[in-house]
């Protein structure tokens, strides 16, 4: 049965959705996945909020592009700091290549990122 969700295993056979194929990013041929990238922004401790979705690129395909909603009292903290904090985390064609901050996530009644909203923020 095909779902269109990616899921992985633990140590303990424990089985978790972690993310959807189609909304992958495809940079240089690899895949990326944004939950991946999302979770690694929210360990960072003046992060809120974030979201990650591909702005399309001709030389790459697509590219990663995280918006962040940072923790009141973070003024400190520079998109080029959390672009390093995931790179340091992730494989080169997984780094962030651009990211915004945002006063909130555009998200559904029931909690999930609209992602389009994003993606049609990038485009205009």
């Amino acid at each position: 049965m095909r779902t269109g969700d990616i899921g992985l295993f633990d140590e303990a056979g424990y089985f978790y959705i972690v993310d959807r194929l189609k909304e992958l990013i495809k940079y240089k041929g690899f895949q990326v996945a944004p939950a991946e990238l999302e979770g690694v922004l929210l360990s960072h401790p003046a992060v809120a909020d974030a979201a990650v979705v591909p702005l399309m690129d001709e030389e790459a395909g697509e590219i990663p592009t995280g918006y962040v909603v940072m923790k009141p009292g973070t003024d400190t903290v520079t998109p080029q700091s959390l672009m390093a904090f995931v790179a340091d985390q992730v494989a080169s064609f997984k780094h962030i290549r651009r990211l915004e901050f945002i006063d909130a996530i555009p998200k559904s009644p029931s909690g999930k990122i609209l992602r389009h909203v994003l993606r049609d923020r990038i485009q205009t």
